[in-house]
């Protein structure tokens, strides 16, 4: 089944120190098989809407935007048709983030767009535990769901794609190489090229469990630490998906 990928590019902008071209990243990742990029962003409508047309220009696509505030990014995706923003709450317990994106997910559902949490080391969803309590709590939330970093937490990325397929509005398909033993979790290691791994994570198993329960996508790669050019580390993970049908 021929699916777009979409990048999420935050391991880019730390690479590169910052995009500097939108167009120029878009024809460049076009060239080794990317769709688009996970958000559009912008500051000011003018700036958004020229980052659509260039997105539509080069046959680029987005998933959510980013706008200079919350409220803003909730208009911006129901403007665009965008099915789910990122959650973008203080709380730094589960409990008070729980009750925060609650509150979050009722003014997206006022525009019929769903706020979603991205799991991730060192946040208030991390493990597989509080990742569960979450989406028990917050039953209105969707999960942009990380392979790696709930992996590197200890949890099992397949059994959350079985189960909580419906719950998935985003994949960011990522792999992890333990380097070290640290107290702080980035310190332990660092994100790589799918299939490069040694954590025993296995995205192929992902996607399939995925495409199994009818998930079509977006499907994203996200890389956040390249230690060699970016493009080549993305041309592997893309090829990587690719065996996988995607």
């Amino acid at each position: 089944m021929a699916l777009d990928v979409l990048v999420a590019d935050y391991g880019l902008n730390v690479y590169y120190g910052g995009m500097f071209d939108l167009a120029d990243r878009l024809t460049r990742l076009k060239a080794i098989g990317y769709g688009g990029l996970e958000r559009l962003s912008g500051s000011t409508e003018a700036e958004v809407i020229h980052a659509a047309a260039t997105f539509r220009r080069l046959g680029m696509r987005w998933a959510t935007v980013q706008g200079p505030n919350v409220g803003t990014t909730i208009r911006w995706a129901a403007a665009f048709g965008c099915a789910y923003i990122w959650a973008d709450v203080p709380g730094r317990d589960l409990n008070t983030y729980c009750r925060q994106v609650g509150e979050q997910a009722g003014a997206c559902g006022k525009y019929g767009v769903t706020v979603a949490v991205h799991n991730h080391l060192g946040s208030p969803v991390e493990t597989q535990e509080q990742l569960e309590r979450f989406l028990a709590a917050c039953p209105e939330a969707g999960l942009i769901f990380d392979t790696a970093h709930l992996a590197a937490a200890g949890g099992d990325a397949v059994d959350i794609a079985d189960r909580y397929c419906d719950r998935i509005v985003q994949v960011h398909f990522k792999d992890w190489l333990a380097e070290r033993e640290a107290e702080a979790w980035y310190e332990r290691g660092r994100f790589c090229e799918l299939g490069a791994g040694n954590i025993g994570l296995d995205n192929a198993a992902v996607s399939r469990a995925l495409l199994a329960r009818g998930y079509t996508g977006p499907f994203c790669v996200e890389q956040d630490t390249h230690i060699r050019d970016p493009l080549l580390d993305l041309r592997v993970s893309r090829d990587y998906l690719a065996a996988c049908g995607i």
